[in-house]
Parts: structure tokens; C-alpha cells; sequence
């Protein structure tokens, strides 16, 4: 066998892998189930973390969450480029965060794109978008609905597509955890 045909081979396992994922393990009504399956794929998350069900991962080899984050349910996170999520992280529900898009002027349509990082205590509403390469500072807000394509400033909120400033959260020393004990198991 060659070296390509190994490669392919490869790809296709882990599209398999990730596949299965996607279909059978972010259903599963076990909280525990879930984080133990996720991270034996090699994704970094700590003990105290709450991922709601049906919650996609691209990539989750490449996937970093720092303790007393809730994702929610129908979240996409796509660590394909890299993600990092910090502590006291809230994603509500359907967020999608991009680490990958494609380069429209390229004959091949290829992927471009870059990490992403979130810095403690943001909140990221419901149904917002984080396209590739943003850094979010620490205690940001970024609004239901919004785009976000730039870096946001720590304790700024955002909204709007795309994403601009509407105003400041209080810069305290916050200390709350958003983690969910209500899960099944």
C-alpha cells in the first residue's frame, strides 16, 4: 500500500470516527458518557464542565476547555484550527464557532482559516457566530444573533451583523461557575 492510499485511509477512519460521534454519542442521554468519548478522541476538557447533548465537535483532538465552562445543546464547535475556551465559558444554545471556511477566490476552493480563543467569563448567546482567527477578551458579551469577524475587546458586547460594539460589561472580579448539575448521570 502506498503512502496516499494510507493517508486516504486514514481520513476516512477518522471521518468514520467523527461521523459516529455525531450520530450516536452526542445523543447519548449520559453526560458522562459523552465527556469520557470525547475525550478519548483528544479533546483537553476539564472535570467540571457541562456539554448538553447533541452538541457537534470538529476535530475535538484540537479542542481545549478550561474548567467550569456549559456548552450547550446544538452547539457546533469546530476545533479544526485550533480552539481554546476558558474558564466560566457560557454557549448558549446553537452557537457556532468556525475555525475553517473557504477561500472563494481559489481555483480549488480550498480552507482557510485560523485558531480561535475565548478568554474566561465570556457569554456567547444563542445562535451567534464566531468565524475563524478571533481572539474574544475576557468577560465579553457577544449578543443573540451576532456575527463576529474581528477580535473583541475584553468586557465589550457585541451584536449585530457583522458584530459591533454596543456596550460595556461592569469590570469586576467575577467568580461565577455556569455549570448545569442536572444532567442525566
Amino acid at each position: 500500500m502506498n503512502f496516499s492510499k494510507l493517508k486516504s485511509a486514514i481520513y476516512v477512519w477518522l471521518a468514520s470516527v467523527e461521523w459516529l460521534y455525531m450520530r450516536f454519542i452526542s445523543q447519548f442521554p449520559s453526560r458522562t458518557v459523552r465527556m469520557f468519548l470525547l475525550r478519548k478522541t483528544g479533546a483537553k476538557i476539564s472535570k467540571d464542565v457541562s456539554i448538553f447533548s447533541h452538541a457537534e465537535f470538529r476535530s475535538p483532538s484540537k479542542l481545549v476547555i478550561e474548567s467550569g465552562c456549559s456548552i450547550g445543546p446544538r452547539v457546533l464547535l469546530d476545533a479544526r484550527s485550533g480552539l481554546e475556551i476558558g474558564k466560566n465559558v457560557t454557549l448558549a444554545c446553537e452557537v457556532i464557532i468556525w475555525t475553517l471556511h473557504h477561500d472563494y477566490n481559489d481555483i480549488n476552493f480550498k480552507t482557510i482559516g485560523d485558531k480561535v480563543v475565548i478568554e474566561d467569563y465570556v457569554w456567547i448567546c444563542s445562535r451567534a457566530i464566531i468565524l475563524p482567527g478571533v481572539k474574544i477578551g475576557k468577560g465579553a458579551i457577544i449578543a443573540s444573533g451576532a456575527v463576529v469577524s474581528r477580535d473583541v475587546e475584553p468586557y465589550t458586547i457585541v451584536g449585530g451583523i457583522p458584530a459591533k460594539k454596543i456596550g460595556n460589561r461592569d469590570m469586576k472580579d467575577y467568580s461565577y461557575i455556569p455549570y448545569y448539575k442536572l444532567h442525566i448521570v
